[in-house]
């Protein structure tokens, strides 16, 4: 089951009538069934396949499809960074994450990076392909679990006596927690910043102290509030 939004407005389909997919997949048993399945239904075409970030991005440039169907989470990198990429280079390129990961954090990623979709692996067959169909037109789209999740990150955000004032973040923190609200583990932030992982830490204790937090996804929804 689905939960779709559909006050965004309609994409025009190309003139063969199908919507053009790649597949970005690291499993390549699931990657050959997702494959099977859409060249079986009517109105798709499989232009290409991927199963890492890199390669992902790499179809993308060569192939201009209309939406690429991904999992959130590959061997060289977040599924999240991969959608900010694609989005700044192919705007017109749909993005729908089909991933088996309900975790705040992952889900929260996912959404922040712009992705149009985020349905989770455990869909049948139909209702993928009618969850492809929506998203393709332009619609936004997302599993009842993570639209469940999604309302109370908001309602946390409009809660004007659970958030407390803004307060002074020093430049380190600032930095970690850009790189955390854009979905990057405490590895990759420490890579990033040349920091140690122990490091990293330490900076998000007391960044979490200061914004009253105790998670990454409400640390990732505060910051990105009142500090973005």
């Amino acid at each position: 089951m689905v939960s779709v939004n559909s006050k965004t407005r309609t994409r025009p389909t190309r003139p063969h009538g199908r919507v053009r997919i790649l597949v970005v997949e690291d499993h390549e048993v699931v990657r050959i069934g997702l494959q099977s399945l859409l060249r079986l239904a009517r109105g798709f075409e499989v232009v290409g396949e991927a199963s890492t970030k890199a390669d992902a991005i790499s179809k993308v440039r060569a192939l201009s499809p209309d939406l690429v169907l991904m999992d959130i989470r590959l061997p060289d990198g977040s599924g999240a960074d991969a959608c900010r990429e694609i989005r700044a280079m192919s705007p017109q390129t749909r993005i729908l994450f089909l991933t088996s990961y309900t975790d705040d954090d992952t889900v929260l990623a996912a959404i922040l990076s712009g992705a149009h979709g985020y349905i989770l692996k455990e869909i049948d067959a139909k209702s993928l392909l009618q969850a492809i169909r929506t998203v393709a037109a332009g619609h936004s789209l997302l599993h009842p679990e993570v639209t469940k999740r999604t309302i109370q990150w908001l309602r946390v955000l409009a809660d004007p006596h659970r958030q407390p004032k803004a307060p002074r973040l020093s430049d380190q923190e600032r930095r970690v927690l850009v790189l955390l609200a854009e979905g990057k583990t405490n590895k990759e932030i420490a890579a990033a910043l040349e920091l140690s992982d122990k490091t990293v830490k330490n900076y998000l204790a007391h960044a979490y102290e200061k914004l009253q937090v105790s998670r990454r996804s409400e640390a990732a929804a505060v910051f990105s509030r009142k500090y973005k």
